[in-house]
């Protein structure tokens, strides 16, 4: 199984079936063929719900809940959209009504509900997080010399415009200046290594897809 929490394309029965044709299996009692379904798209479920809910716990929780949703409504799918769109549609309104409730019990129950649902830093995101801190100080290091220093001293260091222009010896407008341009140097670089990246990023791995694959099977044998 691939990184991306997919079997490789021949892993899979049917690889060359539609999500249609595979809907309709189902829908004639087909239910293994529902894992397809959901190994096809776990990926884009988890980044739809993992961009309103940050909370990893409650988006995988979202995606079975999604699954199910879609399994118990199939007959529903009229395939006047794509049933990717369909699902998609289902998991982002179970994600935004899963907010909402986290949201009304916050309030309710005030720091110690917003505490126990904190997001924790799970290993991956802890990878993404040493990549990022990497590819930023090599964007700094790439500054030129007048204004790489001036970023270190006042964005990380976090001196102040009128400490660093009198440790470099520089006005306050120079050092404003300077900061302003290796800022802006700083995002252009960033952002032009992000964006050949960024199809990386938010990943749904092998193990958490088996992990929502096994569960939402399990239900769906019981429904």
């Amino acid at each position: 199984m691939g990184s991306t929490g997919l079997p490789e394309a021949d892993a899979l029965p049917f690889p060359t079936l539609s999500d249609s044709e595979i809907v309709r299996r189902v829908r004639a009692g087909d239910l293994a063929s529902f894992e397809i379904l959901i190994r096809r798209h776990n990926q884009r479920l988890y980044r739809a719900a993992r961009a309103i809910l940050r909370d990893e716990t409650e988006v995988e929780d979202v995606m079975q809940q999604a699954y199910i949703n879609a399994f118990t409504h199939l007959h529903q799918f009229e395939e006047r959209s794509r049933f990717s769109t369909w699902l998609t549609r289902i998991a982002v309104n179970e994600a935004i009504g899963r907010r909402q409730r986290m949201q009304q019990a916050t309030h309710a129950n005030g720091d110690e509900v917003a505490t126990a649902t904190s997001p924790q830093p799970t290993p991956e995101h802890l990878a993404y997080a040493g990549e990022l801190k990497q590819l930023l100080e090599e964007a700094v290091d790439g500054l030129p010399d007048a204004y790489r220093v001036v970023f270190m001293l006042r964005d990380i260091e976090g001196l102040s415009t009128s400490e660093t222009g009198e440790a470099l010896d520089l006005g306050d407008e120079a050092v404003k200046t300077r900061l302003h341009r290796a800022r802006a140097m700083l995002r252009h670089a960033v952002a032009s290594r992000i964006g050949d990246a960024a199809v990386s990023a938010f990943r749904f791995h092998a193990p958490r897809c088996d992990r929502v694959v096994a569960a939402v099977l399990s239900r769906i044998s019981g429904v």
